[in-house]
């Protein structure tokens, strides 16, 4: 882990639509957007606040499961064959005692709930649903109060793969809410309250492709404030996504949680996140870290990182922290994707602590100390021991044993600043491309302003066609250099060619 417009039309994926057409989404154009009241909310598509009910009677052919049995679904489930579909009767189901007591499906088992079903683990069992079996299905279901350990999760605890998790409640647990496993489909949930992630998108072996994440309201996770336990521990947010390759996360609200909304976090690759709508998260709305190839379009985005980036600058911190934080990721044509770029447009970020910030640490790099992903490399170097001195220094690992702020494209986006709503009278105001000089280790090859260089002038990233309105500056290079408007367009950064400034206010 690191540090931490014009008018357009919206696709028609049903589930975008239902919760962006609520929010007004679809109208936006140049025109100044209405000043939100601080704190309040919006109506949008609120999973938690209206589940849909499961089936009042058991399917043809379903097992029962009754709630007055404890363990009921585990032996139940234990006894039954492959692609059983098991219906828990209305009431509060639990399982026996022992902490790793825990329903363990077999292949394409299907588990359904009636209106009012809930799996209980009574802050004593650790996991609702392990094992390696593939393509289980969970709908209609509450999964609460289970105590899964620190990085562990509830729901999927073993990341098995082709798992779907559709119109559910995780809520109130320890860990996350659930783990994920390749092709994954989680859909119209309601991942709520959970001590550290909604979601912890992590599979041990294997890695993860095809991952969908769709439509779920993701709200006031991390209650467990592991970011303060554990200092710059990078283990918190909404979701978080490891190694992740090929993700769609769209039409999603993700609200609330303490830390960052969305995180991507080490060699994740070809994300497509769209028309979600992201809100006053105390971190960034959006971190992609140490990542490459990613589409983000279509999101409204707001107040977001106003209690962490508040707390930095008040520390006397220079870096511009951001809502929208590219930290060593870029795109990369060597590494297939839909996209050989980041490409960030048509998106609307409106009294965020700051815009958006493309970093790169000059220090961090495959087997460095610095790197703070230890054990890790770049996806174009599979030998770690390889980026080492004295070929480090020479093609083609100079390049290839770092991951870079590369291929980054930010354009047609608005981005509207009243710092009167933010509640700022400096720092809260930038966008950035930046790196710091290199120092360390003593036989890095990227000491001095080298990356700081490349990232601001060799690496083809851009802003243009956007529009802004607010009193926004410009960090460049480095921490220290801040210019306004016309010198970012100017030579020697030519940025934000063809777009528009209304200095003053975002009112």
């Amino acid at each position: 882990m690191g540090i931490k417009w014009r008018q357009w039309a919206w696709p028609a994926a049903p589930l975008a639509l239902a919760l962006l057409a609520a929010t007004g989404c679809e109208s936006s154009t140049t025109a100044a957007a209405p000043k939100p009241t601080p704190g309040s909310s919006t109506s949008v598509a609120r999973v938690c606040a209206r589940p849909a009910a499961g089936p009042a009677k058991a399917p043809a052919g379903a097992v029962t499961v009754d709630p007055t049995v404890p363990g009921d679904l585990a032996a139940k489930t234990g006894s039954s064959p492959p692609h059983t579909t098991f219906w828990l009767r209305p009431g509060k189901h639990t399982l026996m005692s022992h902490r790793y007591d825990q329903v363990t499906p077999k292949e394409g088992d299907v588990y359904l709930g009636a209106p009012g079903a809930v799996l209980d683990g009574r802050k004593s069992n650790q996991y609702a649903f392990g094992g390696t079996a593939r393509d289980v299905t969970i709908r209609y279901l509450t999964v609460q109060g289970f105590v899964a350990p620190h990085d562990e999760g509830v729901v999927n605890h073993d990341s098995a793969d082709g798992w779907v998790i559709e119109h559910s409640t995780i809520q109130n647990n320890s860990g996350a809410g659930l783990m994920a496993g390749a092709r994954q489909q989680v859909r119209a949930n309601c991942l709520r309250d959970n001590g550290q992630y909604g979601m912890n998108a992590y599979q041990a072996t294997g890695g993860i492709r095809g991952l969908v994440v769709e439509g779920n309201e993701i709200v006031g996770n991390n209650t467990g404030d592991w970011e303060r336990r554990r200092p710059a521990c990078g283990c918190t947010g909404g979701v978080k996504f490891w190694a992740v390759d090929g993700a769609d996360v769209r039409g999603n609200w993700v609200h609330d949680n303490r830390g960052t909304g969305l995180w991507a976090d080490t060699n994740n690759n070809d994300f497509l996140i769209e028309n979600n709508l992201i809100e006053d998260n105390d971190g960034a709305a959006l971190i992609y870290e140490t990542s490459y190839n990613a589409v983000i379009r279509k999101n409204r985005i707001r107040r977001n990182n106003l209690v962490e980036a508040r707390a930095q600058a008040a520390d006397g911190d220079s870096f511009p922290f951001a809502t929208v934080y590219l930290s060593e990721s870029g795109g990369e044509p060597r590494v297939r994707a839909r996209t050989d770029k980041i490409d960030i447009y048509r998106n609307v970020l409106e009294n965020n602590w700051s815009g958006i910030t493309l970093w790169e640490n000059a220090d961090r790099f495959c087997n460095s100390p610095a790197n703070t992903s230890s054990g890790d490399c770049t996806l174009l170097v599979k030998n770690t021991d390889r980026c080492a001195r004295p070929a480090i220094a020479k093609a083609p690992l100079y390049s290839d044993c770092r991951w870079k702020t590369q291929r980054v494209d930010i354009h047609d986006n608005r981005f509207v600043l009243d710092k009167s709503v933010v509640d700022c009278t400096a720092k809260c105001d930038r966008m950035g491309v930046l790196s710091n000089y290199g120092t360390y280790p003593d036989w890095s090859p990227y000491q001095g302003e080298r990356v700081a260089e490349a990232i601001t002038r060799e690496q083809h990233n851009r802003w243009h066609d956007n529009v802004y309105v607010g009193p926004w500056t410009f960090v460049v290079h480095d921490a220290s250099r801040t210019v306004d408007f016309k010198q970012w367009q100017d030579k020697p950064y030519r940025q934000d060619a063809g777009s528009t400034f209304r200095a003053g206010d975002g009112g």
